[in-house]
């Protein structure tokens, strides 16, 4: 997908499902499609899980054509981001700031989210390059706190992360999130370990309808 078009689908329907697994094999792309059932269609999966890319090349593959973008989280440096693309990531997440991470990325045209807490993180992020900057972790502050850095940093697309549940995402929204990123809240070991796949599902469509009916209201 053209980086243009990947980044206005994010922006079009905000929440990235995490997939965090502590085992690889099919059922990840089982995960994937769980996820994509239930209306949440931007996907990262982690580079923490055993066999992430091998993952994103083979749900890519599946998936061809279908409503989905995916993508590859916990990329730490440039080498990592490179193989994550060419293994058909469309976009890049880090939990911090990596320069060679951003600079990567943008030579590929690939949209990428670049973790930063700090408002100077923030703004180095952005100056870099970075598409997105992904407010890690957001459990720490919660909306309160990103209306406070989205104040004087307005320009700043941003992307909060961690300790975001059904019941906030209207408040994160309207304290100027333009996306939300959605671990283990979504796709819980709990249900990783059941192999639950209509609990993923289910938890997917909470959090899609939860932004359509913050957006009937904003």
């Amino acid at each position: 997908m053209d980086k243009y078009k990947a980044i206005q689908y994010v922006l079009d329907r905000c929440i990235v499902a995490i997939v965090r697994a502590d085992t690889g094999g099919d059922d990840l792309v089982r995960v994937v499609e769980a996820v994509a059932e239930g209306g949440v269609h931007c996907i990262e999966v982690t580079m923490t899980t055993p066999g992430a890319l091998e993952c994103i090349a083979a749900a890519s593959k599946k998936l061809a054509g279908a409503d989905v973008l995916l993508g590859v989280g916990t990329v730490l440096d440039a080498e990592t981001c490179r193989l994550a693309i060419l293994s058909g990531a469309e976009f890049i997440v880090t939990p911090v700031l990596s320069v060679p991470a951003i600079e990567t990325a943008r030579r590929y045209g690939k949209p990428i989210m670049a973790g930063a807490f700090t408002p100077t993180e923030i703004l180095a992020a952005w100056e870099k390059g970075a598409d997105f900057v992904k407010i890690f972790p957001s459990s720490i502050g919660g909306p309160e706190y990103l209306k406070a850095v989205k104040a004087p940093l307005p320009q700043v697309a941003m992307v909060p992360t961690g300790g975001v549940e059904v019941g906030n995402v209207a408040e994160f929204l309207k304290a100027g999130a333009c996306g939300l990123g959605v671990g283990g809240n979504l796709v819980s070991k709990k249900l990783l370990e059941a192999r639950d796949f209509a609990g993923i599902t289910k938890n997917a469509r909470a959090f899609a309808e939860a932004v359509k009916a913050a957006k009937r209201k904003s």
